[in-house]
């Protein structure tokens, strides 16, 4: 099992998530720290653009998934937001319990950190199993 688990898709999703990483992190650390946008809203703003991008990626190149319907888009969807709530809505008290004597900014910037690492565990095996499931033959 774990070998079927970590085969080929898994390095081309880590390779797709290192693009996207980079992209999205730029958004969401500029958003908070350049423009003082909230920790919610620049969290999200990551995984709204890195989303996009992280569908085509993943759909044509990490899992080659053919198939073209409105019901993979809505399981996209819900397991983006699923894997984002459950990731950042953890790591922040986590993070605001562990560093309790840092600021505000430093806390929300570890939460930030820690929220994307338990994120891209979730959404790989949200994408893998259930949005680009394979057919068994």
């Amino acid at each position: 099992m774990l070998k079927k688990l970590f085969d080929i898709k898994f390095w081309k999703f880590i390779l797709v998530g290192v693009a996207n990483t980079v992209f999205g992190a730029g958004i969401m650390f500029l958003f908070y720290n350049v423009f003082h946008i909230s920790y919610w809203i620049s969290s999200a703003a990551n995984y709204v653009f890195g989303s996009i991008l992280s569908y085509f990626l993943n759909k044509y190149f990490t899992f080659r998934a053919k198939k073209r319907s409105g019901a993979e888009i809505v399981r996209f969807i819900v397991n983006i937001s699923v894997c984002y709530g459950v990731a950042y809505g953890l790591a922040r008290p986590l993070v605001r319990r562990i560093l309790s004597t840092a600021t505000v900014s430093l806390q929300d910037n570890a939460a930030m950190l820690v929220g994307m690492v338990v994120f891209v565990g979730l959404n790989y095996l949200g994408q893998r199993f259930f949005v680009f499931p394979e057919k068994e033959e």
